[in-house]
């Protein structure tokens, strides 16, 4: 595994810190709703950055943006974790509820 891959590995299944007291079922179905909407959202915004990126690399001799793709992996990282507390798999919810590592 390399460095990057380590990293966001750590990033994903890394210490996190549980809450003490688990929100009751109303308040994490009012989570889960506000989390769907936002992984939404985060869909349409990665549609729009492939898309972006797809021309940069046309534009640049198939080179990405580093920048945007660096953001790919954040928001990737985000839905991951958004979808591990859609499925119940953590109890962590995603930012803005908790840092963006």
């Amino acid at each position: 595994m390399d460095d990057d891959e380590a990293k966001i590995e750590g990033r994903l299944h890394g210490e996190q810190i549980e809450p003490e007291q688990p929100d009751n079922m109303l308040q994490r179905f009012i989570y889960m709703v506000l989390i769907a909407i936002m992984i939404s959202v985060a869909q349409t915004v990665l549609g729009v950055a492939t898309i972006v990126q797809f021309v940069v690399m046309m534009v640049n001799n198939q080179q990405p943006n580093e920048r945007l793709a660096d953001f790919g992996t954040d928001l990737g990282v985000w839905i991951a974790k958004a979808a591990r507390f859609q499925t119940a798999a953590s109890n962590v919810k995603p930012w803005p509820w908790t840092e963006l590592d």
